[in-house]
């Protein structure tokens, strides 16, 4: 995989305690509703969160159904503004799986398991780790199309107006990231998107601009692009960090064991690619064959 944008900042992986406290009483992403311009993510968290999403596509393309499943997970960071006060950014450090499975655009934890084991979690996060939760993930393993699958639906706006609601007003800023597994793996790049929700009372200025701060004037298109909810939330620029230490172990892997990625180039290379051939190349098997050309 490729990542759009990899910083290397050691500054990311340190903070000072007593200016996060100041940051978390002040609260300035209540007062301003696109306060936060970026979110970074490390490298531990983002394998941990692409191999679970990746494991839903594999669980389902093998079960009866033989559709992609859908999966949810919390994240642990921090507001940080050490990209500078013009760049206030949500750092994730780390990613916790969810026992949450579904279908197309429905992911929901609300059942009474799922509310125990997030509990439980949060409880053992506090007596080991001075970071919180500070938002979800979940994955859209939607068959692969000219856009990418990273959008908010209404299900997804809705938990995410929720937890911000829940988390925001107490120092905790929280973000909400879709990832798009099949794209990922077809492009070979990281297809992973953060998002905030607007609170009901906020209006766009312009009725036709949607997450990133565009303006698209054609309806299909734009719902193409971002679903129903359009209006409804903005998109989060998506980095990732990593140490310099950490850069200078990846840049001598990579120049020992370049082979690795040479095998893995292309869809053959890869599961889904393989098993899933059949199935596409019958589709236009049969399409030929009712219009009479085969």
């Amino acid at each position: 995989f490729t990542a759009p944008l990899l910083l290397m900042s050691d500054d990311l992986y340190k903070f000072d305690e007593e200016e996060l406290k100041k940051l978390r009483a002040a609260k300035p992403w209540c007062n301003e509703v696109k306060y936060f311009k970026s979110v970074s993510f490390t490298p531990g968290a983002t394998i941990k969160i692409m191999a679970h999403c990746q494991s839903g596509v594999t669980k389902g393309l093998s079960s009866p159904s033989g559709k992609p499943i859908e999966v949810m997970g919390l994240m642990t960071g921090r507001p940080s503004l050490a990209l500078g006060a013009d760049n206030p950014t949500i750092v994730i450090t780390n990613a916790y799986p969810l026992p949450i499975e579904g279908f197309e655009t429905r992911v929901v934890a609300d059942d009474a398991e799922v509310i125990n084991y997030m509990i439980r979690l949060g409880e053992m996060l506090e007596e080991t780790s001075k970071e919180k939760f500070c938002g979800w993930y979940h994955s859209h393993p939607f068959d692969v199309g000219l856009n990418s699958h990273c959008y908010f639906s209404s299900t997804d706006l809705s938990t995410q107006l929720h937890w911000q609601r829940s988390e925001d007003g107490h120092g905790n800023p929280w973000v909400g990231v879709v990832v798009d597994p099949m794209r990922s793996v077809s492009k070979g790049t990281l297809e992973v998107s953060g998002f905030r929700a607007f609170p009901p009372e906020y209006s766009n200025d312009d009725p036709n601009e949607c997450p990133d701060g565009k303006i698209v004037k054609d309806n299909t298109e734009r719902l193409g692009l971002w679903g129903v909810c359009y209006n409804r939330y903005y998109k989060l620029d998506t980095q990732y960090h990593m140490s310099s230490l950490s850069a200078l172990v990846m840049g001598n892997l990579n120049k020992e064991y370049k082979w690795i990625s040479t095998l893995c180039q292309g869809r053959a290379g890869n599961a889904d690619g393989r098993e899933r051939l059949g199935e596409r190349l019958g589709g236009v098997r049969d399409g030929m064959a009712s219009k009479g050309r085969v």
